[in-house]
C-alpha cells in the first residue's frame, strides 16, 4: 500500500477567526428559551460571528433594551458558566410589577437581537479564591453561585463546595435537576435546599423554613473556615450577614452581590445635589468653572467643579448610557481623552479599561477641564 504525503495545506483543520469578550458594548442573538420554573426563565444568547465570552464566574451585563419607545437598560446575572464559552445566559425570575422582567418573560423569543454592556462586577470567585466555599442563595439570587459552582464543576476544580439554596416552595427551586445532578457525580459538592413552606400533597423531605443559625451549623459546621458567596433578596442577604457578625465570622471572606435599579434614594439624592450644584455654580465666577467637551457631538459645557461627566453630558441634551448611577454596571464608560478626573466607582470597570483613559461619566468629577470621546 502506498503512502500519500499531505502538506499542511492540504489539511482539512481550517483555521476559525474567533474574537474573545471585552467589557463594552456587543450584540447579540437570542438562541434559547428555557422555562426553569412557572416564573423563571432562561435566556441563552451568542452573538452572529464566533465569540469566546470569557467572564469571571458571578459577573454581570447590562442589556440594553427599547420598552414602549424608550430606552432602557438593565443588569443581570451571567447565570452560565464560562467553559462553555460561546454562548452566555442570563435567569430572570418575573415580578409583579417588573418592567424589564415580564417584557423580556412575554417578548424575548429564539432570534430577537439586543446589545448588552459587560461583563463587569466585583462579586466574583476568581478574585477571591479559595479551597473550600460555601455558597447561600434565596430566590433568583441563586443565579451568580450557580455560574460559580458550574465553573468548578466543569473545570474539575479542587474546590470543597456547599451549595445551600434557598426557595419558597420545592415547585421554585431553580436549576434543581442540575444541582442534584451535581451533587450525586462529585464528591466535593454538598447540597442543601431549604423550602420556606410546601403546597398540599406536595412531598418533600428537605429542610423547611429559613436559613438560620443551627440549620447552618448542621448544614456545614466548618463554615467557619471557608469563603462565603451570598446572593438573595435584600432581607435575605442582611438576615445572614446579622448571623454572620453574630457568630463571629470573619467578614473579609464574606462576599455578595450588589447591583440593580438605581434606588429611589440615589435619584433623588442625584436630583437634589443638581439643584444645589445649579444654585451654587449662579455663585460661581467663570474661571471656577470647568469645561468639558464632547469631541464626537461637538459639543462643550461649563460644569461646577463637584458635578459628574454624565451630569455635563445632560446639560447639553447627550445620552450616555446609564442603567445603576452608582459605578456598578459599567454602562456609563467613556473614554477621557484629555484632562484628569477623579472617579469612585464599585467595580464597573476593569484595571485596563482605567489604564487605557476609560471612565464611568456618572461617577467620575472632573479636577479639570475635559475631553470625552463621546
Amino acid at each position: 500500500m502506498s503512502k500519500t504525503n499531505v502538506s499542511p495545506s492540504d489539511s482539512y483543520l481550517h483555521e476559525i477567526n474567533t474574537q474573545t469578550w471585552s467589557n463594552g458594548r456587543h450584540l447579540v442573538r437570542c438562541v434559547k428559551v428555557i422555562e426553569e420554573t412557572k416564573d423563571v426563565k432562561t435566556f441563552c444568547f451568542m452573538a452572529e460571528q464566533p465569540v469566546m465570552f470569557f467572564f469571571k464566574p458571578g459577573q454581570f451585563v447590562t442589556l440594553e433594551l427599547e420598552i414602549e419607545s424608550l430606552q432602557v437598560m438593565r443588569s443581570y446575572t451571567i447565570s452560565s458558566s464560562p467553559s462553555v464559552p460561546y454562548s452566555f445566559s442570563i435567569t430572570v425570575k418575573r415580578v409583579p410589577g417588573g418592567q424589564v422582567s415580564n417584557w423580556l418573560h412575554d417578548n424575548m423569543t429564539e432570534g430577537d437581537e439586543l446589545a448588552v454592556h459587560g461583563p463587569v462586577g466585583q462579586f466574583n470567585c476568581i478574585d477571591y479564591p479559595a479551597k473550600k466555599v460555601l455558597f447561600l442563595s434565596g430566590g433568583v439570587g441563586i443565579t451568580p453561585l450557580m455560574s460559580m459552582a458550574r465553573w468548578y464543576f466543569d473545570t474539575n476544580a479542587e474546590v470543597d463546595m456547599h451549595f445551600v439554596h434557598s426557595a419558597r416552595t420545592p415547585d421554585d427551586i431553580i436549576y434543581r435537576r442540575e444541582l442534584e445532578n451535581m451533587s450525586s457525580r462529585i464528591s466535593n459538592f454538598n447540597l442543601s435546599l431549604i423550602c420556606e413552606r410546601q403546597q398540599t400533597g406536595q412531598v418533600w423531605s428537605g429542610f423547611r423554613g429559613y436559613l438560620d443559625e443551627p440549620k447552618l451549623q448542621m448544614i456545614c459546621a466548618d463554615f467557619m473556615q471557608r469563603e462565603i458567596f451570598c446572593c438573595g433578596p435584600e432581607v435575605y442577604m442582611s438576615a445572614v450577614k446579622r448571623m454572620l457578625k453574630a457568630l463571629g465570622f470573619d467578614m473579609s471572606r464574606y462576599h455578595e452581590e450588589s447591583f440593580g435599579a438605581t434606588p429611589q434614594s440615589v435619584e433623588q439624592d442625584a436630583v437634589d445635589q443638581a439643584e444645589i450644584a445649579v444654585d451654587e455654580a449662579d455663585a460661581l465666577d467663570s474661571a471656577d468653572m470647568l469645561n468639558i467637551e464632547f469631541l464626537k457631538k461637538g459639543k462643550s459645557v461649563q460644569i461646577h467643579p463637584t458635578e459628574t461627566v454624565h451630569t455635563a453630558a445632560s446639560k447639553l441634551g447627550l445620552m450616555i448610557p446609564k442603567a445603576c448611577g452608582m459605578g456598578i454596571c459599567g454602562t456609563c464608560k467613556v473614554l477621557k481623552v484629555s484632562g484628569d478626573a477623579q472617579m469612585s466607582h464599585n467595580g464597573g470597570i476593569t484595571d485596563e479599561d482605567v489604564a487605557a483613559g476609560y471612565i464611568l461619566s456618572c461617577c467620575s468629577v472632573p479636577s479639570s477641564d475635559l475631553q470625552i470621546d463621546f
